[in-house]
């Protein structure tokens, strides 16, 4: 018999954490980006790791054996853990965690039906201003939110289920106007970030994504001596997203053009004007291959005034 309590975490330092603080029970670590690419939403599923290996290889250069070793046998670890009596999740605030967290659930709909499922989310936390990841909590922390860990009913697991089902869809209009909806939902991070996620589609104005337009924002008005230092200030201005440094550097090398150098940090005049929506780059982005969940990013514009997509028809 396997342990009673499965953890399913948001990566390789929460369930070293947990280890180290002597959590019983077996550990699986979801290592997955499913806010970034083409998502589908059979989870799990060969085309759904197919169309994976596809992003990672074209867009971070990642080779099938590591893949493989970091991702795939990870999951058939999870595939084969089906003795325990509660699977609890853990995942943070951000963009990044909210959707791995709903793809999870999606999963445990289809193939842990009956089990109990409990989600431990960090962000809040008493006599904090700002909204705190795992590896932020102190000891007794993670284990007070553990001891408040919310257990999740079946219309919740379909709830989740259902965001994601729109999250995959070639559509993003639908999720514009579900998702503020639910108030009763135990997700109670999930409504922000799927707004940033809308914010990732090019602007009306200049073409330029929300995170895009940050970049040379603050590019701009920072005097930063190298992309490293572009990163850092990233890294801590845009904590909804979550991303870590690499996600950060590949969007700056999309905008490469854009800068004049990078030793120190200079936008070029074109940057500047695009940043002051003098000019729409959104012609020299747009790229058919470039989804976010399962709709082409360069078919919607955001229109910053009413705060609303529209569909490109053409």
């Amino acid at each position: 018999m396997g342990n009673s309590i499965l953890h399913i975490t948001n990566g390789d330092s929460t369930t070293n954490c947990l280890k180290k603080l002597k959590f019983s029970g077996d550990f699986i670590t979801w290592r997955e980006m499913l806010c970034e690419g083409k998502t589908t939403t059979d989870v799990g599923s060969e085309s759904f790791w197919k169309n994976r290996f596809d992003f990672f290889k074209n867009s971070y250069k990642v080779s099938k054996k590591k893949f493989i070793d970091f991702t795939l046998k990870e999951y058939r670890n999870l595939c084969n853990k089906k003795e325990s009596k509660e699977i609890v999740l853990w995942f943070e605030y951000d963009l990044f965690c909210q959707i791995n967290m709903i793809a999870v659930i999606s999963w445990l709909k289809t193939y842990r039906k009956g089990y109990h499922i409990s989600l431990v989310c960090s962000g809040n936390v008493k006599d904090s201003k700002k909204l705190k990841g795992l590896g932020e909590l102190t000891e007794n922390q993670i284990h007070q939110h553990y001891k408040n860990r919310v257990y999740l009913t079946q219309d919740d697991i379909e709830y989740a289920d259902y965001i994601w089902q729109l999250y995959c869809s070639d559509s993003p209009l639908r999720l514009e106007t579900v998702y503020k909806f639910n108030p009763m939902s135990p997700f109670q991070y999930l409504a922000s970030a799927i707004e940033a996620h809308l914010l990732r589609f090019p602007s009306i104005d200049n073409g330029l994504s929300t995170i895009e337009n940050t970049i040379l924002e603050t590019a701009n008005t920072h005097n930063l001596l190298s992309k490293h230092q572009l990163v850092g200030e990233l890294l801590k201005s845009q904590e909804i997203y979550g991303f870590g440094d690499l996600q950060y550097e590949h969007k700056i090398d999309k905008l490469q053009k854009l800068f004049t150098s990078f030793d120190p940090v200079k936008l070029s005049r074109k940057g500047k004007k695009i940043l002051a929506n003098e000019i729409n780059y959104y012609g020299e982005l747009r790229n058919e291959n470039s989804y976010l969940g399962g709709a082409k990013k360069y078919s919607f514009l955001f229109n910053n005034q009413s705060e609303k997509l529209l569909q490109i028809t053409s």
